[in-house]
């Protein structure tokens, strides 16, 4: 029994996740959501201060070694390689990878800079372990090249990134503005923002090398992000045409309720979205190295983890406080709760026999029953609309005659 009970609860709540009813009060536990989210934010801008970003070579400079791997006396992988460094140097390189492939084949070594002598030893030790082939097709210590890598050229990417992501904003501020509304403009903002100060703090917190790679990747989220909160918003103003003249829901249930229309579809896009990033992480990490394609992966399934929780939890919450500072949803949110104050009053039966007021009670009565009547008339009209018209002027006929008025005589012929 017990058992059965469990199952019929878990299948409740997937049937209510799947048809988007209204079940889950995402929008009535806002404050929960307000200090969960406010949390994170501030440990997160907390660890960026008193905990500098792991910053990549690119951005402090460094030395950069390679060599091909075609040929070698030894299989010149990415351990073998980074065992000889740390051997020689005492500490480990800062990325060691692959690059190309078949005959062009390289590996690619990045580390802090290194003095003269530091340099000599290790291009020494890396040729008596792997002797690469040089150009005349022999092997040669002229094989192994090396060159300084300054720190100015992450720093334009990261200026650059910056100057596209304030552009960024200003357009996606101006597209929502003038699409939908200014309170929708600043929900979508606040959540942009989130998804921004989130990622980076994770790589603070845990410490991730930041690359140049990373800074683009940050910028590719933020659309993903921007895409899931607009398809949430596009149902919100479906759901709220009108409403000001309605007294069956407040701002806030039909914003729930366009939320839960959504929430399956917010949940499988971000899924399918996160198993192809899972995907290019492993392939970096457990075949390439920690590489250009790791920091591109690991970045994105931070930003699309961080923006799909905030389009569902916290951008729609905000829009709707931002709408009921209007004094206008606030009276029509009063006549709700008063509509729904003389129904209850009614239905309580206070005379028994007394026939019910039908200028106070809806005549639907619960918001429940009114979805219900709505999916009822939904699917009506679907059904209808799908119906193939029958062929001839049979129906044209019969048509005619109800829209004049007229009644058709019995002929006795049995309709088919």
């Amino acid at each position: 029994m017990a058992t059965q009970g469990s199952a019929s609860v878990r299948g409740g709540v997937l049937t209510r996740l799947y048809t988007g009813t209204g079940a889950f009060d995402v929008v009535g536990r806002r404050k929960l959501w307000y200090v969960s989210f406010g949390l994170l934010v501030l440990v997160c801008l907390v660890s960026m201060v008193f905990r500098p970003f792991n910053l990549g070579v690119d951005f402090t400079g460094g030395t950069q070694i390679q060599f091909p791997t075609v040929g070698t006396a030894a299989p010149a992988d990415v351990e073998a390689v980074r065992e000889v460094f740390e051997r020689v140097i005492g500490e480990p390189a800062a990325a060691v990878q692959t690059a190309g492939a078949g005959a062009a084949e390289s590996v690619l070594i990045r580390s802090e800079s290194l003095d003269p002598a530091q340099l000599v030893a290790l291009k020494q030790a890396l040729f008596d372990t792997f002797a690469p082939i040089g150009a005349s097709g022999a092997p040669s210590l002229q094989a192994i090249s090396d060159s300084a890598v300054s720190g100015s050229w992450g720093g334009q990417i990261t200026r650059q990134a910056l100057i596209a992501l304030a552009a960024f904003l200003v357009l996606v501020t101006i597209f929502l503005a003038v699409y939908f509304e200014r309170s929708m403009a600043i929900a979508a903002l606040v959540a942009l923002v989130h998804d921004v100060v989130v990622t980076a703090g994770i790589y603070s917190i845990v410490g991730f090398e930041v690359s140049p790679s990373t800074v683009i990747g940050l910028l590719t989220i933020l659309g993903f992000s921007l895409y899931d909160t607009v398809v949430v918003f596009d149902k919100v103003r479906e759901n709220t045409r009108g409403l000001l003249g309605l007294s069956r829901r407040t701002y806030g249930e039909a914003a729930n309720l366009a939320l839960n229309q959504t929430l399956m579809r917010s949940i499988n896009t971000s899924l399918i979205a996160v198993l192809p990033v899972l995907g290019l992480l492993v392939i970096g990490v457990g075949l390439l190295g920690v590489g250009t394609l790791a920091d591109l992966a690991l970045v994105q399934l931070v930003g699309i983890v961080a923006g799909a929780a905030s389009s569902l939890l916290l951008a729609t919450p905000i829009l709707v406080d931002l709408k009921m500072r209007d004094p206008r949803y606030r009276e029509q949110a009063a006549r709700v709760r008063s509509r729904r104050a003389k129904v209850a009053a009614g239905q309580a039966g206070t005379t028994a026999s007394t026939t019910p007021d039908h200028d106070s009670a809806d005549p639907v009565g619960t918001d429940d029953a009114v979805l219900a009547t709505d999916l009822r008339r939904d699917r009506a009209m679907a059904a209808a609309a799908g119906a193939p018209t029958p062929p001839g002027k049979t129906g044209h006929r019969r048509v005619t005659a109800r829209s004049t008025g007229t009644p058709s005589r019995p002929t006795g012929k049995r309709r088919r």
